[in-house]
């Protein structure tokens, strides 16, 4: 699963609370912060609504909220949990407001092909997204969103459970779940963290 769906984000630098408390009033500050952590709120987004243009129209409302909203940062989560829970109320507006139920087609959150991969590693791991694909959608939306979190959105344990409102434990306990739900309905033999 890690080969699969691990995310190459940058470790959040040291300095990054100081990044927002600069982000108040300077937007270069702001700049930065939005560099950093573009990518995983559009994968945040695509791997919920299922298409890009309306992954990247969230990403662009959920950045906007973020701007205006950058004074209520407390610092006492990491600013990717911040950001996220931003990205949560603004995916559920828009699926409200959609009335219909997302899809997640992991190949479009996913950037794929590689362009240095064989072609037979290039369609087992197609074969594999879209197997794991399926699966997400038959998971409970509580396990899904544990794994699209912890996956996609690279956060860890404790940053889901402030997203989700739920304590470290329950997050751990809903991933490994969702990850037996996964096996369960795939063929992939996915890891536990």
């Amino acid at each position: 699963m890690d080969a699969l769906m691990a995310t190459q984000f940058k470790e959040p630098d040291k300095d990054e609370r100081d990044l927002v408390r600069l982000a108040i009033t300077d937007t270069e500050a702001f700049a930065e912060l939005y560099r950093r952590h573009l990518s995983r709120v559009y994968r945040y987004h695509v791997a919920h609504v299922g298409n890009a243009r309306d992954a990247e129209d969230l990403t662009s409302q959920t950045f906007i909220a973020a701007l205006e909203g950058i004074r209520s940062f407390q610092g006492s989560g990491s600013f990717a949990a911040w950001i996220l829970g931003i990205a949560s109320r603004k995916r559920l507006m828009f699926l409200r407001n959609r009335g219909s139920k997302p899809e997640i087609p992991l190949d479009e959150a996913i950037p794929y092909p590689s362009p240095g991969l064989p072609t037979d590693q290039a369609v087992l791991q197609r074969l594999q997204l879209e197997s794991v694909s399926r699966a997400l959608r038959k998971l409970s939306p509580d396990r899904a969103e544990a794994l699209i979190l912890t996956y996609f959105g690279g956060l860890s344990h404790a940053e889901t459970g402030r997203v989700l409102h739920k304590s470290e434990a329950a997050v751990k306990m809903l991933v490994s779940r969702g990850l037996q739900d996964l096996r369960e309905r795939t063929s992939l033999a996915l890891e536990v963290e």
